[in-house]
């Protein structure tokens, strides 16, 4: 089957805001092994909208609109597709009532132009939106499906897996199952990751592996499919194994599983607490572990020690140390650890001290130069990073290689060796 993707937006034909939409729909109607006949992305204008139902409706076997059902002036789709199509446009009663009740649960006061989203071309049928307040809808067009999905990536994504996605294979009668899981890797590059998978043998019916590089991690995303749901399945899990084998503690974590949300589990099972202390990471660390729920239940504190003082007041590194080895040293990074630990009277102290540039390199300490130091009960481990990319990035990794010492700390990982 072809499915062809149209994306509405001025804000996305002017580059004022990055169209991740389409690339997510086409990975997910590729896992279910329908082909992306064409990608087309349109301001909110009436003949570009017009033209792109038009060409996309000639080569596609389905259509997913996104884009351009807000309440504003400039939310035109719905009057769009109507008009194509020769439809009329009626408002929902059902949906009013459920908007304006969802207005006043949320204390937003209700203003006339919101009505806007209850509207729908004769004759479509209305796909709910648990995330947002514009439903979406489906309607044919000469025995083609078209399904019209707002533009906020949160509630397209769910509404495309929940909605579009169920009512495509009902409508297209088709008969074949498929599963899906993502393995999250951390600290191997793509191309080691395919080396090592060549190495085992997966060739396994059905069963196709896509790479998917997510900075500062990658998902091998395994799909396997076929008409018998067991048989499915079973090979999904006999891919799952292999993989798991050959990549080992690489693997941090599977499908929505985040490094600080695998961290935190493990600090909870175990009854560990922590303490932080940050320097080129400026608190991004803590920002990560804090977006976890009941984090409150490890999490003991968190510095940001920038400054030489700031480590020397507050954690108590001696300014000898920093004088003879510098603020970006393992002499300092371990006695930050170390620092914090003893500070908050932690289980674990973690600290993390570079040079993030794009000045402050030496010949000896070039930019992107990073200590991760770990401290516990057994002692203080730390390890020194070299990263060659620009100062976001040099500090999104950093936090990432700090969280992810900490997991396989807690593992048993080759962190300790």
């Amino acid at each position: 089957m072809n499915v062809g993707i149209l994306v509405i937006g001025d804000e996305l034909t002017s580059g004022m805001t990055q169209d991740t939409n389409s690339s997510f729909a086409a990975r997910e109607l590729y896992v279910q092994w329908w082909r992306v006949s064409a990608v087309m992305t349109v301001g909110d204008d009436v003949s570009a909208i017009r033209g792109g139902l038009d060409y996309l409706l000639g080569i596609s076997d389905a259509l997913v609109v996104m884009g351009g059902l807000g309440p504003t002036a400039d939310d035109i789709t719905t009057a769009c597709v109507a008009k194509a199509f020769g439809l009329g446009l009626y408002t929902d009663d059902t949906v009013l009532k459920q908007l304006k009740e969802r207005f006043a649960k949320i204390h937003i006061p209700w203003t006339e132009n919101n009505a806007k989203q209850a509207l729908f071309p004769d004759g479509a049928v209305v796909i709910d939106n648990p995330a947002g307040t514009a439903c979406g809808f489906f309607l044919e067009r000469s025995g083609i499906p078209v399904t019209v999905m707002p533009g906020v990536p949160v509630e397209a994504r769910n509404m495309l897996l929940e909605g579009v996605i169920p009512l495509f294979r009902e409508k297209l009668g088709s008969r074949e199952r498929v599963a899906k899981r993502a393995i999250n890797i951390f600290r191997l590059s793509e191309s080691k990751i395919d080396q090592e998978l060549a190495r085992e043998n997966l060739n396994i019916p059905g069963v196709s592996i896509g790479f998917y590089p997510r900075f500062p991690q990658i998902s091998v995303v395994v799909t396997s499919r076929g008409e018998d749901a067991a048989r499915v399945e079973e090979n999904l899990t006999r891919a799952e194994k292999k993989i798991t084998n050959r990549l080992g503690h690489y693997i941090f974590g599977y499908d929505d599983d985040t490094m600080e949300g695998v961290v935190a589990a493990l600090l909870t099972d175990r009854g560990l607490t922590l303490a932080v202390a940050e320097s080129c990471t400026g608190g991004l660390i803590i920002d990560r572990l804090t977006d976890v729920p009941g984090s409150s239940l490890f999490l003991e504190r968190g510095v940001v020690v920038y400054s030489n003082a700031s480590k020397v007041d507050l954690l108590g590194v001696p300014a000898s140390i920093i004088d003879k080895h510098g603020a970006v040293s393992e002499e300092t990074a371990v006695l930050m650890a170390e620092g914090v630990r003893r500070l908050g009277g932690t289980d674990i102290g973690l600290a993390t001290t570079g040079i993030a540039g794009p000045a402050g390199g030496t010949e000896e300490k070039p930019v992107g130069t990073v200590f991760v130091a770990l401290s516990s009960g057994e002692g203080t481990i730390c390890r020194r990073y070299q990263f060659r990319w620009k100062r976001r990035r040099i500090k999104e990794i950093s936090a990432q290689i700090a969280l992810d010492m900490l997991r396989r700390a807690l593992t048993g990982g080759d962190i300790l060796a």
